[in-house]
């Protein structure tokens, strides 16, 4: 029998709800391009449900332990004494989430000479140290396209939010004023910009084409070039690389996974070759841009804004610097665990855990890392600094 650990994050501070905004979800038939949703054989959640909180349990302790397996469900990841660290002595499962991560590190895979399968239920797996579950034959899996169109949509509004300088103007209505002239000092319309994205992926094409019918002219970067017929379908101009890019760009959008290539991408050197005045949106993850770099750009005016929900470490410390640094549009990590989304990763992650205990294939589009390699998505998406 297994033992399988879960990292949520905590429950809602009024506790878990007991009704909800909406009476439920839009169906959908699939993800864009033909891949199937998340196709488990069975599901014990209510979808549109809160489900990635430590009393959501993702839907799983009911399935596991009919069959016998054991579900420990904690909040608390971190700290020398930490009941992830306790329990993952003798785990056989790590699920975690990238919004909550549970950093597994070369360490803590060294001290879990059980593990054999490191699931993120979600999309993202930087917080397991790939080189180390290569070399000690964990499974990393995650639910691939889940919560792309939600991070999607996540983008699109924070480039609005920041353009169009709403946030302040928000806040002007909640303190009572009133004063047009200092609400609309910074805002522009994105209509005519040029907008990028360093990486063109699930998440980074669905990024351009909701962007499309704003009239903007779009630009990516990406290690794999898109279709010729997505480019002239969308009106995309191509750059090599990120370099080559953000000279060209009012806007720019990372949606591009945290490895040796992309780690401190944005850093003071880059950030310098950027129009002045340009917004930067990042919920990819944090460390694609150097933290103090972004600051001093946004306090030069170098940057006009900048945007996302990505931190490093998660939970962001108090005085961590992005939440008092001026003109930005952060949010804690919350573009890919809506409602939506949630019910696509809890199911997603049940259809893994399914595949794996009855000793099946998992879903080659969910694979990470496996037999010692990168594997499906992972051998798409990710280096390694292994030679």
């Amino acid at each position: 029998m297994a033992k399988v650990l879960c990292v949520l994050y905590d429950d809602p501070i009024d506790g878990y709800p007991a009704s909800y905004a909406r009476d439920g979800l839009p169906e959908l038939s699939g993800y864009p391009g033909g891949q199937t949703l998340p196709s488990p054989k069975g599901i014990d959640f209510t979808p549109g449900h809160l489900l990635g909180s430590v009393s959501g349990e993702l839907g799983l302790r009911r399935f596991l332990e009919e069959r016998g397996h054991t579900l420990v469900v904690t909040s608390d990841k971190d700290g020398d004494d930490s009941a992830f660290d306790r329990e993952l002595a003798d785990a056989d499962v790590v699920i975690s989430q990238p919004f909550w991560p549970a950093y597994l590190t070369a360490e803590r895979i060294a001290r879990a000479p059980e593990l054999k399968l490191a699931v993120t239920a979600g999309i993202g797996s930087d917080h397991v140290d790939l080189d180390a579950a290569i070399a000690h034959g964990v499974t990393v899996a995650e639910v691939t396209y889940c919560n792309s169109i939600s991070v999607a949509e996540h983008v699109v509004m924070m480039i609005l939010s920041l353009v169009r300088d709403y946030l302040p103007a928000h806040r002007t209505v909640l303190d009572g004023g009133w004063n047009i002239a200092d609400r609309v000092a910074r805002s522009y319309d994105l209509e005519g910009m040029h907008v990028g994205t360093v990486a063109a992926g699930r998440i980074g094409t669905a990024v351009l084409r909701r962007l499309k019918p704003f009239d903007v002219h779009l630009h990516y970067t990406d290690r794999h070039r898109l279709p010729a017929e997505v480019e002239e379908e969308l009106g995309l101009t191509f750059h090599p690389d990120a370099a080559a890019m953000v000279p060209h760009c009012d806007v720019v959008t990372v949606n591009a996974p945290l490895h040796p290539e992309t780690e401190g991408l944005f850093d003071d050197a880059l950030l310098a070759t950027m129009k002045r005045g340009a917004y930067l949106i990042n919920t990819a993850r944090a460390k694609i841009a150097d933290r103090d770099a972004i600051v001093r750009a946004l306090q030069s005016g170098q940057l006009a804004g900048y945007a996302g929900d990505v931190w490093y470490p998660q939970p962001a410390p108090a005085d961590h610097p992005w939440r008092t640094m001026p003109h930005h549009g952060m949010t804690p990590h919350i573009s890919g665990s809506s409602l939506s989304a949630q019910t696509r990763y809890a199911a997603g992650t049940r259809e893994i855990l399914e595949a794996w205990l009855a000793g099946t294939p998992i879903r080659e589009e969910y694979l990470i890392v496996e037999g010692g390699a990168l594997a499906g998505a992972g051998a798409h998406s990710y280096s390694t600094r292994q030679k």
